[in-house]
């Protein structure tokens, strides 16, 4: 009986933590376009701007 209550318990700690989820402050979850610029090693940080995409 002490395992089986170890079991249940183990097995409610996993699905609690499993749902923890982490956020990022502001932009959820974008990159800035000066960081993308340094991810990619782009030159400029212009293409990566929202207001600056011409489709």
């Amino acid at each position: 009986m002490k395992t089986v209550n170890v079991l249940i318990a183990a097995a409610l700690i996993l699905l609690v933590s499993s749902c923890y989820t982490t956020r990022t402050a502001g932009n959820s979850g974008k990159v800035p376009p000066g960081q993308a610029k340094k991810a990619t090693g782009s030159k400029s940080a212009k293409p990566y701007a929202p207001g600056q995409n011409k489709h």
